[in-house]
């Protein structure tokens, strides 16, 4: 519940900062060739991999924790495993320009319906595999964190 504490310009802030993490890839990666977007990080992980990791965590995660929260009572959310998925769809095999925008476009549709709630979906809850309790109005900052740690290794990326 810890959105909810914030200042309203503090959640707006949050919310900008969580937009802004499309044109931080595209910054990052945009520029790639296909094979330098094969190259992996020290996190072993390459461009194109985080990409697909970020989008599918944005469609096959956060977008389905909002809608089930959204509209059910009390749900049980799975945890997403982000190894299992990127192997089984192969991300090395995939398209980065296409990986850039599905993540630019799942992130645009999640911040929207974010923006959309009122004050009594923000309290709504659930229980998430592997973390226990959780309300609506803490996926803002669940993504945050998360973005924070794929900036910390993107950056690490950049700069090696």
């Amino acid at each position: 519940m810890r959105y909810m504490l914030l200042a309203d310009a503090d959640q707006a802030t949050l919310l900008e900062r969580l937009s802004a993490m499309s044109t931080f890839l595209d910054d990052a990666f945009s520029g790639l060739s296909t094979s330098d977007a094969l190259v992996e990080g020290a996190d072993g992980f390459s461009p194109v991999e985080q990409c697909w990791h970020l989008a599918d965590l944005e469609r096959d995660g956060y977008a389905v924790r909002i809608r089930r929260l959204l509209n059910e009572v009390d749900p049980v959310l799975l945890d997403f495993d982000g190894e299992r998925v990127a192997r089984e769809r192969n991300y090395k095999s995939l398209s980065l320009a296409e990986g850039l925008t599905a993540f630019r476009r799942a992130r645009a549709e999640n911040l929207a319906a974010l923006r959309r709630l009122t004050a009594s979906e923000w309290e709504r809850v659930g229980t998430q595999e592997g973390v226990g309790r959780v309300g609506l109005c803490d996926i803002p900052l669940m993504m945050a964190e998360h973005d924070a740690a794929h900036r910390a290794e993107i950056d690490d990326y950049r700069n090696k």
